[in-house]
């Protein structure tokens, strides 16, 4: 599910792996909710709904240990 750029985890489903993205959060024991308008993955627990992805042109950059 994740790729490692220039150390940063990048994640492989790009914007749209919405069911691989939900069963990441649902694994990871940092996920934090991002603000409502931040978030726009249905599933609630999603990656792409994480306070600590920042988006990039293809996909989205985990920050969570840097954030932590």
């Amino acid at each position: 599910m994740w790729d490692t750029v220039d150390g940063m985890p990048v994640w492989q489903g790009g914007k749209t792996d919405w069911a691989a993205a939900a069963q990441a959060a649902e694994n990871c024991g940092a996920f934090r909710a991002d603000c409502e308008e931040e978030c726009v993955a249905d599933d609630d627990v999603s990656c792409y709904n994480c306070r600590f992805r920042r988006w990039t042109r293809d996909s989205f950059v985990c920050m969570k240990e840097r954030c932590l």
